[in-house]
């Protein structure tokens, strides 16, 4: 039994459409209501999803056709019935042939909320090598975290579809591993689709929808990045490269590279930035660009807490099995000025602002792969030894990049500690969408005037970064000296004063 695949409603006065994206090939399995082609008419583009669960096994209509509505598009065949069509495809497309029994597809594994893609960073095996169940074949990188891929089951790696470098949507395939019998022929095949992608990538049929475009709009092909498949310009990449080339003037070039020596050149070293580090560089842009920040400062006198630390850290170690660091002081500190600032504790939405009764504390992280920032959630209600466990564990994980999407968000406040880098002073930029960001410092001995005499106390510089938007500069003193007050006599968070 087969299903018809046909041209959907286009909407009104559109009467055909061109293929621009076949994302299926025949003898491919396909679920209800997966998107099988992308069509575009001079309006709009329209994604056509599976009617039926099975395998495609014809297409009728291929990219770049015109069609009009209710043409047939594609067959789709039950899953039984295209067994006998399956191998045909597979021929077709000089694919390795391990049958469907054999083989064992490896998929992009979920990548959290929100992120809709990830780039191939490393692959540690290469075609032909066995595998076992669960051992790890690649690692992918998204803008915030680093995701391993196990092996889904035991075999030889017959393909690889997405090589190092590869950008990888969320559903995207990865590998195939085949039977240890099946792939002794298939292996040295397996490896041959790559190059060839990669020598015809700039052979791509764009979408005739987008040449019209680019023609009518005077923009160069080299000036359109293309997003469909395979690097195909679609129309709204069209629009986007003209919406970009139009508001050029209102930003500022890029600043030209200057010219290098040519026994310099030999000596430099060029990388591609991770995805991670592309995304700190962007969202610190934005928050320049966006809040109106302004940073405040003050110092507070360490000896309390260094007193107190010193007197109950072994006890506080044997009880709790964490150790008494001085960041849960700083986010008891903390919790405790946002009650009487809360506006510190909001965030700006359109026109609204809106106030948070809780405080999901983010404590930012250095990793050797860029800075993140774990958030402990409801820190306000926690203790002294839940908040130092919880900093500690997401601290290692952070380290390890085996932090989860949902970790890192939903932050209402941000501290960071530059003095375990040995910084003095320093201006945090905020974490959008918050309105405050705490800096630590280091703690270094100073002569300060007590009661009149000098005494050595350990000193360390606080910086409150706010936006001035939303926090006002009164506010933000009183926030700070709230911390102060705090740390330079810890019994006023037991007195809630």
């Amino acid at each position: 039994m087969t299903t018809e695949v046909r041209v959907p409603t286009l909407g009104e006065s559109v009467t055909e459409a061109t293929v621009a994206t076949w994302f299926k090939k025949p003898g491919d399995a396909v679920a209800a209501d997966e998107m099988l082609c992308e069509l575009e008419t001079d309006k709009v583009t329209v994604e056509v999803p599976a009617p039926a669960a099975g395998v495609l096994a014809e297409i009728v209509a291929a990219e770049g056709e015109t069609v009009g509505v209710d043409a047939l598009l594609a067959m789709i065949a039950e899953s039984g019935a295209a067994v006998a069509a399956a191998p045909a495809a597979k021929t077709e497309a000089a694919a390795p042939a391990a049958s469907g029994n054999d083989s064992v597809d490896v998929m992009v594994p979920a990548l959290g909320e929100s992120v809709t893609e990830a780039t191939v960073s490393t692959w540690f095996k290469k075609v032909g090598d066995a595998v076992a169940q669960d051992e790890m074949l690649c690692e992918l990188e998204t803008d915030k975290v680093s995701v391993e891929v196990p092996a889904p089951a035991a075999g030889v790696l017959a393909e690889i579809t997405a090589p190092e470098g590869t950008t990888v949507d969320a559903s995207a395939k990865l590998a195939v591993i085949a039977a240890s019998g099946a792939v002794v022929a298939a292996a040295p095949t397996a490896a041959a689709p790559a190059p060839a992608a990669a020598a015809g990538g700039k052979d791509v049929e764009d979408a005739p929808s987008a040449k019209k475009a680019m023609a009518e709009a005077g923009i160069s092909r080299d000036a359109v990045t293309g997003t469909g498949r395979d690097g195909r310009v679609m129309k709204d990449d069209v629009a986007r490269a003209v919406a970009a080339a139009a508001s050029a003037p209102a930003a500022p070039a890029a600043a030209p590279r200057a010219p290098v020596a040519a026994d310099d050149a030999a000596r430099e070293e060029r990388v591609k930035m991770t995805r991670l580090r592309q995304t700190i560089a962007r969202r610190l842009k934005e928050a320049q660009n966006t809040a109106a920040m302004l940073t405040t400062y003050n110092e507070v006198d360490m000896t309390a807490c260094m007193d107190l630390r010193k007197e109950y850290k072994d006890l506080f170690e044997k009880k709790h099995g964490a150790r008494l660091g001085f960041m849960s002081f700083f986010t008891k500190a903390c919790c405790h000025a946002l009650k009487e600032v809360p506006e510190v504790n909001a965030e700006i939405d359109g026109t609204d602002v809106v106030y948070k009764n809780y405080v999901h504390m983010g404590i930012a992280a250095g990793t050797p792969q860029g800075l993140v920032v774990p958030v402990i959630r409801d820190a306000d209600q926690k203790s002294f030894a839940e908040i130092e466990k919880e900093i500690a564990e997401k601290g290692r994980r952070a380290r390890d990049g085996k932090l989860s999407m949902a970790e890192m968000q939903g932050g209402s406040f941000t501290i960071s500690n530059g003095g375990v880098y040995g910084s003095l002073m320093s201006s945090p930029i905020l974490n959008p969408p918050q309105s405050g960001i705490l800096g630590m410092h280091k703690i270094q001995d100073r002569p300060m005037v007590i009661n009149g005499e000098i005494k050595i106390r350990p000193m360390m510089y606080l910086a409150l970064s706010y936006d001035h938007r939303i926090v006002d500069g009164k506010g933000a003193v009183t926030f700070l000296v709230r911390v102060k007050e705090a740390l330079e006599d810890p019994r006023r968070l037991l007195m809630d004063l």
